[in-house]
């Protein structure tokens, strides 16, 4: 592999709720100074709602020196209401790329779940309910989702490079049937779970017929036993009708698993020729740690390190959070040093 990254959130809101509600420029300054310095990454993808915050951190990356995948990460928009707002991250990552830095544009991510219009369902959640049950009205779906998703995809690349002169890419569902000619870096979500664990390999292999170079946006555990075998669904056991949300079972702590799952996936992606994995996620800010391990939130969290219940001010250099095992596994991992942006112009 040639390079390591990790995602860093500045706030989205599936099904209505914000997952960072505090951005302060300070903190995410310092926690960039640590993507950089302390887990050695060379990439690091900034994803979230709000173009603003994407800019504010965007700067503060490559002030470190970190590539910036420039990830807009709206959730239930319609193509119209995203349209707009794509043209103007375009317009914002290349203002970013203009100063110097090293700058890789994404056009969404897994828009059938969190988008609407693409697959049957209100919500987000809705939508991976649907997924998840194979109901005929989904097979329809289905059908049609090739010529929906592609061409909106290619109508926002070709508006994003009328904006933006650099790398572009989008980060599929492995579900998606993506049309990849579309961009200049082949770029999926790839979490393994139990299900698809014996055609994991297969589908990276697939991804790789293009040959453009292949970035993972996403992979990740979540800290508990029994978490790798679920994967991209291991947040999902939190009991959201209590208040304050506590999980829906007893549930063992088990950061090892976590770190463990990041060792075997950076190992699968470098046998398998992939150019740069992003783990996912740093940190999953409104999940705090808890010693009641029924409402150990962190749990549920895929993040490298550990919010804690005092917030700022507390925990690793006041940051308010702590390093889990993966911290340490993630900064060990050698991917490698070459960018996957200066690959694809190489090969452009």
């Amino acid at each position: 592999m040639r390079g390591k990254g990790i995602n860093y959130d500045t706030g989205f809101c599936p099904g209505g709720e914000n997952s960072r509600e505090h951005f302060d420029a300070d903190v995410v300054r310092s926690e960039m100074r640590i993507i950089a310095r302390e887990l050695h990454c060379t990439a690091v993808r900034i994803s979230g709602g709000e173009p603003e915050r994407l800019s504010i951190a965007g700067e503060l990356a490559a002030a470190e020196g970190l590539e910036v995948w420039f990830a807009p990460f709206p959730c239930e928009l319609t193509t119209d209401q995203l349209a707009p707002l794509f043209e103007d991250c375009a317009g914002r990552a290349e203002h970013l790329r203009r100063s110097g830095a090293n700058v890789v544009l994404v056009t969404g991510c897994e828009l059938t779940l969190f988008g609407d219009g693409f697959l049957p369902g209100g919500t987000v959640f809705e939508r991976i309910r649907r997924l998840q049950s194979r109901s005929p009205r989904l097979y329809a779906a289905f059908a049609r989702l090739p010529g929906k998703l592609n061409g909106f995809l290619a109508a926002t690349a070709e508006a994003a490079r009328s904006r933006f002169a650099g790398p572009l890419t989008y980060a599929s569902g492995l579900w998606e049937p993506v049309d990849l000619s579309l961009f200049d870096i082949v770029a999926t979500d790839a979490y393994r779970d139990a299900s698809n664990a014996g055609t994991f390999r297969s589908e990276l292999r697939r991804r790789r017929q293009h040959g453009k170079p292949l970035a993972i946006t996403e992979f990740g555990c979540c800290g508990y036993a029994g978490a790798a075998a679920r994967g991209g669904m291991g947040w999902a056991i939190i009991d959201d009708s209590t208040d304050p949300p506590r999980l829906d079972g007893d549930y063992t702590r088990d950061e090892s698993e976590q770190a463990r799952y990041l060792e075997e996936l950076t190992a699968i992606f470098a046998e398998e020729g992939v150019d740069l994995a992003f783990w996912f996620t740093f940190a999953g800010y409104p999940l705090v740690g808890d010693p009641d391990p029924r409402r150990d939130l962190d749990m549920a969290s895929y993040g490298v390190v550990k919010v804690l219940p005092g917030g700022p001010g507390t925990g690793y250099d006041g940051l308010g959070w702590e390093p889990k095992l993966a911290f340490a596994a993630l900064a060990q991992a050698d991917f490698g040093a070459a960018p996957a942006q200066q690959q694809a112009i190489a090969d452009s």
